[in-house]
């Protein structure tokens, strides 16, 4: 689950967090593409309320906070953005370090889900199209060799189609570390074609900022995949 701290008060907090608890979330990710400055008391929040995992999901520098459990360390590399390939970790890089976080160096891929997303807009670069399977392929066996130790496949948030199954099924082929696939996933059925091409892990966020009640229904899809 991907929860956007901008985007709930204190009683959306607490009953999203009670909602991921009775549906079996394994992560929660905090994150999202404006600058918050209450993410401190945000994460504190949820934790109070839950026993799953807090993991930093940072759209800027403003959403780093020593009370989360682990960061996924982006690096943008389907862009050509020098902030988010190196510009922002080495701003945070002394803050990273000397917090008690777990550093996941994450490649993070924004393949087009046929809308422009926040993502896309803050970080200005182009997503890869959803076409080029072998381009997309080439950048997560680039990231990988750099180092990353997961990939995450992004359509991006409220995108209108999530990462093709081809593309998905094809890139864990060809790499060895845990794959993530987020953007686009708003129902159980796309929540199975999208682990049965292959993601370890789906991450859903706009759909259930949606219709909460929905989150049940797309937890019940991971334990129907053979």
């Amino acid at each position: 689950m991907l929860i956007d701290p901008d985007k709930l008060n204190v009683p959306a907090i607490i009953s999203t967090v009670y909602a991921a608890n009775e549906a079996n979330v394994k992560l929660i990710f905090v994150g999202g593409s404006l600058i918050n400055e209450r993410i401190d008391s945000f994460i504190e929040i949820i934790k109070k309320n839950t026993e799953i995992p807090v993991v930093l999901f940072p759209g800027s520098l403003m959403q780093l906070s020593s009370k989360a459990d682990a960061i996924l360390l982006l690096s943008l590399v389907s862009g050509r953005n020098p902030d988010y390939l190196i510009g922002n970790h080495v701003l945070a890089a002394q803050y990273i370090r000397h917090s008690n976080l777990e550093v996941i160096p994450t490649g993070y891929i924004l393949v087009d889900g046929g809308t422009v997303t926040s993502v896309e807009y803050i970080s200005n670069t182009k997503p890869i199209p959803a076409n080029k399977t072998d381009l997309i392929v080439s950048t997560a066996i680039a990231s990988e060799m750099l180092g990353h130790k997961l990939i995450y496949l992004e359509a991006g948030s409220g995108a209108n189609k999530h990462v093709p199954t081809e593309a998905i099924r094809e890139v864990k082929r060809n790499i060895s570390v845990p794959l993530i696939v987020g953007g686009g996933i708003n129902t159980g059925e796309k929540v199975k074609q999208v682990l049965q091409a292959g993601a370890d892990m789906v991450v859903v966020g706009t759909a259930i900022e949606k219709n909460m009640d929905s989150l049940m229904s797309l937890s019940k899809a991971t334990s129907e995949i053979k």
